[in-house]
């Protein structure tokens, strides 16, 4: 992860913040900004006390329900109970007299993040051990007892996949900057061929892709999982097709996947046995539907990135390549027909 020189935070009245807020805190404050994300702003703040990362919501107007922060902030400290690898969650400011946004700190959590899921920095032998590390950081999190670490509130009751098709029907229409033929095709098949959900519910990450992991810098281990903005009570199926769907993006595509690159040669798994491992870490004897689910993550990636793509005609994206990040819509949308029609 890199940072960039970042000017658009007061540093002054945010260390005179958090000296108040923050057990141990003391400025004076330097902030960088993290090149990776594009949804909320990320920054690393360099203090007298030690290093911390901040999370806000980005400038300029927000759709609905988007950029919940504080909903970040809650599922990090009520996760810092379990064996889910988390950053430590420190204090969230809802005072937007401070910074002008919402945001909230956590810990610095020192280590590496592998941006092509090829993972060219490990060993070839190593490679499937660092796969199976994330299955089963998957599988850990969505056994949490959610009752019992204060999150039984935390999502809607009811059809999960219903309401992701319905939500993301309603973001992407509130961000549409032009017809996308695929996007309508979507938006007309999948609620009428949403299966009947069984009663599992889990909490899910929402965003689950191995970029947004941080390995240890020197062995196989995840010390976080970060980005939980669009975490929510849901069916966990869920993660696990988003993971193998950000597999199936093209390798130079900003979001890097590994399409047309042979997983064997690379030392990786292949999709069935991913899904056999989350399903025999969860004890799973198999998944129904699976190609559905491929389709609604791809459908759901395409309405988030519109939402990007609108706040760069804007003026307020939050990561310098915003414009080549929002011409991956039309293309996802075609991703997710294929899915379907692969099905048969």
């Amino acid at each position: 992860m890199t940072t960039t020189d970042a000017t658009d935070v007061d540093v002054g009245a945010l260390a005179r913040y958090l000296e108040q807020s923050i057990n141990g805190f003391s400025g004076p404050v330097t902030t960088q900004k993290f090149s990776g994300g594009q949804s909320n702003p990320t920054f690393l703040l360099k203090a007298a006390s030690g290093e911390y990362v901040l999370r806000r919501q980005p400038s300029g107007p927000l759709l609905k329900s988007a950029h919940a922060v504080d909903r970040e902030f809650r599922v990090l400290d009520a996760l810092a109970k379990t064996d889910v690898p988390v950053a430590r969650a420190y204090h969230l400011c809802e005072d937007r007299n401070v910074i002008g946004t919402m945001f909230y700190v956590m810990s610095f959590e020192q280590g590496r993040i592998f941006w092509n899921p090829a993972l060219p920095e490990v060993p070839h032998d190593e490679r499937r051990n660092y796969y199976d590390a994330v299955v089963r950081a998957m599988a850990t999190l969505h056994d949490v007892d959610v009752g019992d670490v204060g999150l039984s509130d935390y999502g809607r009751s009811g059809n999960y996949f219903e309401r992701q098709i319905s939500l993301w029907t309603r973001q992407y229409r509130a961000a549409e900057t032009e017809r996308v033929d695929a996007m309508e095709t979507l938006i007309k098949w999948l609620p009428i061929h949403c299966p009947a959900e069984s009663d599992e519910r889990s909490l899910v990450h929402g965003d689950f892709r191995i970029d947004n992991l941080i390995f240890d810098p020197h062995e196989c281990r995840i010390k976080a999982l970060l980005d939980w903005e669009l975490s929510t009570l849901g069916h966990p199926v869920a993660d696990l097709a988003y993971f193998c769907m950000c597999l199936r993006l093209p390798a130079n595509a900003p979001i890097m996947g590994l399409q047309g690159q042979s997983r064997r040669a690379l030392g990786l798994p292949q999709e069935q046995e991913i899904v056999e491992r989350y399903c025999d870490l969860r004890g799973i004897t198999t998944i129904h539907g699976w190609h559905f689910y491929l389709a609604v993550s791809f459908f759901r990636l395409a309405a988030i990135i519109q939402g990007v793509k609108k706040r760069e005609i804007g003026g307020n994206a939050s990561h310098a390549n915003a414009r080549e990040v929002s011409e991956m819509v039309e293309p996802l949308a075609r991703m997710a027909v294929a899915v379907l029609e692969e099905q048969g």
